[in-house]
């Protein structure tokens, strides 16, 4: 199997750090060269100490998530013929006390709305098993112990 990395880095700089008053703020960066403004959420670490416009681990999370989606429902869709034109999803994560007490990301609602085109168009009941497959295959939400749920968003067909 593959492994996978990333390099996160947090630098103290001139910032005093044990009384705690340090920025959360850190980048993320990926193999082929991007990098990503990271910090705590705002709902975890106050304000000036985390970074509203960064990415926070939750975000980063629910975005992981929504993209191995994304990119297995295409791999489902060109396999059996449909053309997508656009997939837009909004996911939305829920940070609360899991089984043992402590704070987790509990649960995860992807919102995919899939735009297709030309001769041979899905129903909406293909549509519907198509991401059951492709929630089925990805990688992301076979490694996590909370729930995913996938709730298709269906669109007409663009021509």
């Amino acid at each position: 199997m593959a492994e996978h990395s990333a390099e996160v880095l947090w630098l103290r700089g001139e910032q005093p750090f044990l009384d705690s008053r340090y920025s959360r703020r850190h980048l993320l960066r990926f193999d082929g060269g991007v990098e990503v403004p990271a910090s705590s959420s705002p709902h975890v670490v106050p304000l000036p100490f985390s970074d509203a416009a960064a990415v926070d681990p939750e975000e980063a999370f629910v975005a992981s998530l929504a993209s191995c989606h994304l990119l297995w429902f295409l791999a489902i869709a060109a396999g059996r013929g449909y053309r997508v034109d656009r997939y837009r999803d909004r996911p939305t994560g829920v940070m609360g006390r899991n089984g043992e007490g402590k704070l987790a990301m509990t649960l995860v609602t992807l919102r995919p709305e899939v735009c297709f085109s030309g001769d041979r168009l899905p129903t909406d009941d293909e549509i519907r098993r198509m991401h059951h497959a492709a929630h089925e295959e990805c990688f992301i939400a076979s490694s996590v112990r909370s729930e995913v749920r996938c709730e298709p968003v269906l669109q007409p067909p663009r021509d």
